[in-house]
């Protein structure tokens, strides 16, 4: 039963024709699974196996280099909070996970902040790419276009199950979506170490999330009462949705509970998730919902105290970077600090 929790989705047939009768059984299965579990193992999406290889070949070079050499990327050097985090610095619940990643997003010029701008246009900047890995920059970058592209289909077989236009999300993310990359290894144990938390238990903040992932197992979604494994499926991306498609939808569409178990001793994990989340400044109002998908909905808001979601997107990615990065707002966002809940 746990292995076959998070439904496979083939999502070729609405790629090539979203009006075809595989289109249409596309957005019907999609539909029911977010709304009834919120993840789903997404197939069909036509991007190459040898692209999704060659980000985790880069990924593994990576983090085999010295770790002066992964160092000179450290996202403390920069307040954009992009780069390099170091084994147990970010926190999830206030709690450290045993990770280290790198960041990467738009690429963007700083822009001088006036006083009235609002607070998440900090966050708009460079990435810091290795130059001990200089293939990682064009690998990555490609995969980032390839995988906007399948983000905007998902969307708009959503929006369609919705019983809305195709285009419905368009203008959120149209002008300069907020993307993220996070490329992440979460080590092996070492022999008498404890701690499991590779993740902690979590919803995301924006719109879609695609997760590629290796054979070493640890991501597990809330169902139920209980948390199962979304294993490695060949070929797949696990998709789940955001906390903005939730809130839209009052609750309609499940932002669900995730996280990731610490791998054995011996056994090392990486997997690289890609955030489609709007633009900063846009705002999702509520989506007028026929009414035999009103009547389902059974509210927008997680019951996490402390932790709301906020109708526009750069106030919630303001929110997650601070609270996951305590120790880059303090060097670079010292005025922020205790403004948005750690819970």
């Amino acid at each position: 039963m746990e292995s076959s929790a998070i439904p496979t989705v083939d999502i070729g047939a609405f790629l090539a024709d979203e009006t075809s009768p595989g289109g249409r059984g596309f957005v019907a299965e999609l539909l029911t699974a977010c709304h009834e579990i919120g993840f789903v193992q997404l197939t069909g999406h036509g991007i190459a196996p040898t692209l999704d290889q060659q980000v985790h070949d880069v990924s593994r070079r990576f983090f085999a280099l010295p770790e002066a050499d992964r160092l000179e990327i450290v996202n403390t050097k920069t307040p954009y909070f992009r780069g390099y985090t170091r084994l147990g610095t970010e926190h999830t619940n206030g709690v450290s996970d045993r990770r280290d990643q790198i960041d990467i997003g738009p690429e963007h010029v700083p822009v001088d902040i006036g006083p009235g701008d609002p607070a998440w246009m900090r966050l708009r900047g460079p990435n810091q790419w290795p130059a001990a890995v200089p293939g990682m920059r064009t690998v990555v970058t490609e995969w980032m276009a390839a995988m906007a592209e399948v983000g905007r289909g998902v969307l708009r077989a959503l929006a369609i199950g919705l019983g809305q236009p195709p285009e419905l999300f368009d203008p959120v993310v149209d002008d300069d979506p907020e993307v993220l990359v996070k490329i992440i290894r979460y080590p092996a144990a070492a022999p008498g170490e404890h701690g499991d938390q590779g993740v902690g238990a979590h919803h995301d903040s924006g719109l879609l999330s695609f997760i590629h992932q290796d054979d070493a197992g640890g991501l597990e979604v809330l169902v139920g009462d209980r948390f199962v494994p979304a294993p490695r499926e060949p070929g797949a991306y696990v998709l789940n949705l955001g906390e903005m498609l939730q809130l839209a939808t009052n609750g309609y569409l499940r932002a669900t509970e995730h996280r990731v178990v610490s791998p054995a001793s011996g056994v090392e994990r990486i997997s690289v998730a890609y955030f489609f989340n709007p633009c900063m400044a846009s705002t999702l109002g509520p989506i007028d919902l026929p009414p035999e998908l009103a009547a389902r909905a059974p509210g927008g808001q997680n019951a996490r105290a402390g932790d709301p979601v906020f109708a526009t997107y750069g106030d919630n990615w303001l929110k997650f970077r601070l609270r996951s990065h305590p120790d880059v707002a303090e060097i670079h966002h010292p005025d922020l600090v205790g403004l948005i809940s750690s819970a």
